[in-house]
């Protein structure tokens, strides 16, 4: 059965991970997604080992595509993209600020091909201000958003990077998921518009529910974060990590019963919710010394009896192995025919009626070039006469 974005074609001049990743979540969701590189490819290609410019990154980021490499400097190569975009539906570009201007490719050149496109800019900053037109990564958005002040050393007070690209991965998902709801609008009104998204509104939206709640109410501000001065919850076991935590009376009072420490349940300090926030660095500090004397499985076992969430700490490759990612069904093993055999999610949300799935393997670069220029009557020969796309 096709996807719930069957039909749907995004012609998609994004590259790294944010909009590559967005792009992706819909391409999977059933939308023809095409992939409009320069002759040189999507910088990712080249970030890791290298299969035939395929890495594992581009791969994860780039599934259920097709490519397209042509030359956007040449005449016949912007003829192809705007031939692309009178078949499209959404345009998506992550350039700076006037670049897409720049190459010729605007709002308003773009809506003169298509009237209704939905047209997505995402950006680092925003498109006015002074970090508008500067470079962005990851890290510049952990900095800025207050991301690495909340990860701060609980002892050192020294702000701390998490290991993962989150605004990235968040900006993509906030992208996704505006897309849609432009494309749901489009259905309604029969127009589409220009949605501008910037990887800094993103992250600071997404830590706002906790991160930066103690800033809600004007004039009554919690300056120091509580996150930022607890400790984390791993405790160490005399045979590896595991976390846990009590949040509500009950799974504090099934933790002591958990612990064989009953008393703790009417200690003044612990025995309420706010207690347990103020007392926060002397109850773990209490709880890991308990913890740490006997094995992992023995806790695990004894605290999900009474009803305390906790888990494992589990290395990356344990993570494939374990039951409830394999019930799931979380991780496929395809056989990439350039890459061999590779892992990958799947798409998170099932749909029952029309399921998302991997629809293609990520793409060689420019490997589906003749393929859509033949589909926009393009005489493939003449092109690379020209230079516009690869001999």
């Amino acid at each position: 059965m096709p996807g719930p974005l069957d039909g749907i074609r995004i012609i998609d001049l994004t590259s790294m991970i944010s909009g590559p990743v967005a792009t992706m979540l819909l391409g999977d969701q059933g939308a023809d997604v095409i992939k409009v590189e320069p002759l040189t490819g999507d910088l990712v290609r080249y970030m890791g080992p290298n299969r035939d410019g395929l890495t594992s990154g581009f791969i994860s980021a780039n599934r259920s595509k097709r490519s397209i490499a042509v030359d956007l400097k040449t005449a016949d190569g912007m003829q192809a993209v705007q031939r692309l975009i009178a078949t499209g539906d959404v345009f998506v570009q992550n350039f700076r600020p006037g670049a897409i201007e720049r190459m010729g490719l605007s709002e308003s050149k773009v809506r003169e091909i298509k009237p209704d496109i939905v047209y997505v800019s995402i950006s680092g900053f925003g498109e006015k201000g002074p970090y508008a037109h500067r470079r962005v990564y990851d890290p510049v958005i952990q900095a800025l958003s207050g991301l690495a002040a909340i990860q701060k050393d609980h002892e050192s007070g020294r702000p701390k990077m998490v290991r993962t690209i989150i605004p990235d991965k968040t900006t993509a998902i906030t992208a996704a998921q505006a897309i849609t709801a432009a494309l749901f609008a489009r259905e309604r009104t029969g127009e589409g518009q220009h949605v501008k998204l910037a990887m800094l509104d993103a992250m600071v939206g997404y830590l706002w529910p906790e991160g930066m709640a103690g800033y809600t109410f004007i004039g009554k501000e919690v300056k120091a974060a509580r996150a930022q001065f607890a400790q984390d919850l791993i405790f160490e076991t005399a045979d590896g990590y595991i976390t846990a935590g009590a949040v509500s009376d009950l799974e504090w009072q099934g933790m002591c019963r958990a612990l064989e420490r009953p008393e703790w349940i009417d200690d003044e300090r612990f025995n309420t919710p706010n207690g347990r926030v103020i007392n926060v660095k002397e109850r773990l500090a209490m709880t890991a010394e308990v913890l740490a004397g006997r094995p992992s499985a023995e806790w695990l076992a004894r605290l999900d009896a009474e009803g305390v969430p906790c888990a494992p700490v589990l290395e990356r490759a344990e993570v494939f192995e374990q039951e409830q990612i394999k019930i799931n069904e979380t991780i496929a093993e395809l056989d990439h025919p350039v890459a061999g055999r590779i892992r990958q999610p799947r798409p998170a949300a099932r749909f029952d009626q029309t399921p998302a799935g991997i629809q293609r393997h990520a793409p060689t670069l420019g490997q589906h070039t003749d393929e859509l220029l033949r589909e926009l009557d393009m005489d493939p020969e003449v092109l690379r006469s020209s230079g516009a796309i690869k001999a």
